[in-house]
């Protein structure tokens, strides 16, 4: 089956979701979408998208559904009750959940849905909404591969690095252990560059030299610049509640298979600080001003 023969239902349309759909829709795909929030769909609805009035519903008319929430709680609450995701899978359809959940509850979620008769794939994705408006969006999947083909002509309308990683619950751990590193490599560029201001240089000097030095990369390029002043954004790419939830999942991961993350946990006391001086709402890189208030220097990222 062709991906512009499928009928496509998304679930959960914030803001990395809702760009999603407009793409999908900009491909000219038909898109039935559900939002716990009702004008978000509504919004979309001016681009040509369905709105169904519960994901049930969305589930119902869609070969294909996709799905990204906030974290293990929003994705149990669509998929389950006479209302939900799971009641209204037909046979030999799809679900893949795009969100960033506990890979033992996807598991969990992905066999109750094996039992409807249908099938899932957790397909988490790594990139931000820059890197989806570039057309750059990885996304992995982990679930049946007849599943996976099934579903890959539309995630491929999303971004071009589709991968399946294995099983279900594989992907999700492999994005887990992502977002671990790029939380840990943002801190130590964010200590790094306290270090260098601390002894006087500027510092538009020092980040303009680390990220032309040997420890650039993707995610320091894009979110290094913010900490410069006026450059944080309105709308953040991942606030600190965001991140530090992919970081305790990490935690918990490593907790229960005994693999010791001794950065993560230093990482994750940072965003502890973050959230103790009210600055939860910004983008994670603020953890700069925690080492800027440490270390004694004037001027942070948010004053």
């Amino acid at each position: 089956m062709s991906a512009q023969r499928l009928s496509i239902g998304f679930v959960g349309l914030g803001s990395m979701g809702g760009r999603i759909v407009e793409r999908l829709l900009a491909a000219g795909h038909p898109v039935t979408g559900w939002n716990r929030t009702a004008a978000k769909a509504e919004a979309l609805a001016g681009h040509g998208m369905e709105v169904a009035s519960t994901p049930r519903e969305c589930a119902a008319g869609s070969d294909v559904l996709l799905s990204m929430v906030t974290d293990t709680a929003a994705v149990e609450e669509v998929a389950a009750g006479p209302d939900g995701i799971i009641a209204g899978l037909g046979p030999g359809s799809v679900w893949a959940d795009m969100s960033t959940i506990s890979p033992e509850a996807s598991r969990a979620i992905a066999a109750r849905v094996d039992d409807a008769g249908a099938a899932m794939l957790d397909a988490p994705v790594s990139g931000s909404l820059t890197t989806l408006e570039q057309g750059q969006l990885a996304i992995m999947a982990g679930g049946s591969e007849p599943a996976f083909e099934q579903v890959k002509p539309v995630l491929l309308a999303i971004g071009p690095k589709v991968t399946r990683v294995g099983a279900n619950g594989e992907a999700l751990q492999v994005k887990v252990a992502i977002n671990l590193a790029l939380v840990v490599q943002v801190v130590g560029f964010c200590e790094g560059v306290a270090l260098a201001e601390r002894g006087g240089v500027a510092r538009e000097a020092v980040v303009e030299a680390m990220l032309n030095s040997v420890v650039s990369s993707p995610v320091l390029n894009y979110r290094g610049p913010l900490i410069l002043e006026g450059r944080m954004p309105e709308e953040p790419p991942a606030d600190v509640d965001l991140q530090q939830k992919d970081l305790l999942l990490a935690l918990e991961l490593g907790r229960r298979l005994g693999v010791p993350l001794p950065t993560a946990a230093a990482s994750n006391e940072l965003l502890n600080a973050c959230r103790g001086l009210g600055l939860t709402h910004h983008d994670f890189v603020v953890v700069y001003d925690v080492y800027r208030r440490l270390a004694g220097i004037e001027q942070g990222v948010v004053g």
